[in-house]
């Protein structure tokens, strides 16, 4: 036989971190609590529920528009106008399956082999793969661990070459649980300005922020409408991880190129989960804010009770639905102290080393994932482990 094509041997991560590991204990019987993988505890409310089924009984399940339902489009056109003062239209808005989508369909339009994408360190690494698939080349930037994971413009600034394509921002940002400030941004856009590059915003997070955090759009910023392609989802603010409808908001002409990817890929999304969709747009946002509300509340417990455990320090996340507590005091490695707590306290955490060379000695925590007992719970194993660790002299 002939071999695969040569772009399925470029990918660096191949795995999904811890996930699996804790998955095959408990198939075996283990209570295993889960702070590994980034998903919302909280079902989705009901009246999102209830359109997609309603839509379902109106008979609403064939084909679709192509860059997704026109009310949909035009719904979020008026809140990224409203909300975040992005001045878009409907046709500047692709609805996907997911972000996921998303990203790879802008991606694939503006990456060509040998690019080079810069990446802002600890990161999200799943979009990394999707580069390397295009034959492009990630370019990981550390951000300030001095300063609870800050942006460096001058580290970004000196990562810049004459291949450099594209940077991708998380915002806020998965892992590190910071929310860049209007002038971390204006300095970014700055770099993106002079060296004429394009970026994708990762905002899937954009409602998750705490106290009095503000989500600031970069695209919002003077020069940067033309060269940004906001990607964002339902997933993670309205706990609709398993319905993958993601959106993405951005120049005409760069939106209708990535339609071009989704066309060839998907087709269109899932026309009742739109409908479901819709609802969550134009409908009472109070089930957000309970949904904060009750994440910043288990933000809260783990940030506490972490700092509170001899040799571990952890920043308080600004947004998203995670913390990065250091434990390097330990002498662990993170991949050695994920390990060893899902082995011998049924905890799954993830190993900051999953998020690139500057997640060394962190663990992440998605205390978004189990209810607050169980996050209580969670807390009490990690505590214990780590006496028992202490005791023994190691």
């Amino acid at each position: 036989m002939k071999p695969f094509a040569e772009r399925m041997n470029s990918q660096k991560n191949k795995s999904f971190g811890m996930y699996e590991a804790a998955a095959k204990l408990e198939r075996e019987g283990a209570d295993i609590i889960h702070l590994e993988v980034g998903r919302p505890s909280a079902d989705t409310p009901l009246h999102i529920k209830e359109a997609a089924k309603t839509a379902l009984d109106n008979g609403i399940v064939h084909y679709g528009d192509l860059q997704g339902t026109l009310a949909l489009r035009e719904a979020l056109a008026r809140r990224y106008r409203e909300r975040n003062g992005l001045d878009v239209g409907p046709d500047e808005i692709l609805i996907t399956n997911g972000i996921t989508q998303s990203a790879f369909a802008a991606l694939m339009t503006l990456v060509d082999p040998g690019d080079e994408v810069i990446v802002l360190e600890p990161y999200y690494p799943q979009h990394n793969p999707k580069v390397e698939l295009l034959g492009g080349k990630i370019v990981p930037v550390p951000l300030d661990k001095s300063r609870d994971f800050r942006l460096d413009p001058e580290a970004v600034a000196r990562a810049v070459t004459a291949r450099t394509k594209l940077l991708i921002l998380i915002n806020p940002a998965n892992p590190v649980g910071v929310a860049f400030t209007q002038d971390e941004l204006a300095a970014l856009s700055e770099i993106c300005i002079q060296h004429d590059l394009y970026l994708l915003a990762d905002e899937v997070y954009e409602f998750n922020v705490y106290d009095d955090t503000r989500h600031v759009s970069i695209a919002t910023l003077p020069g940067m409408r033309e060269r940004t392609v906001t990607t964002s989802a339902f997933t993670k603010a309205y706990a609709m991880d398993g319905w993958r409808i993601g959106y993405s908001a951005g120049p005409r002409e760069l939106i209708a190129a990535m339609n071009k990817v989704t066309l060839n890929d998907t087709t269109h999304p899932c026309v009742f989960a739109q409908e479901g969709a819709l609802v969550a747009v134009t409908g009472s946002q109070d089930c957000l804010a309970q949904m904060v509300q009750a994440d910043r509340r288990r933000r809260d417990l783990v940030v506490e009770r972490l700092n509170a455990m001899p040799g571990v320090r952890c920043h308080t996340p600004q947004g998203t639905i995670y913390a990065l507590p250091d434990f390097s005091a330990l002498g662990a490695s993170s991949g050695e102290m994920a390990e060893a707590l899902l082995h011998e306290s049924h905890v799954a955490v993830e190993g900051g080393h999953f998020y690139g060379a500057s997640g060394e000695g962190h663990l992440r925590i998605c205390f978004g994932a189990e209810p607050y007992e169980r996050l209580e719970e969670a807390m009490d194993r990690i505590e214990r482990y780590l006496e028992r660790l202490a005791a023994s002299g190691i």
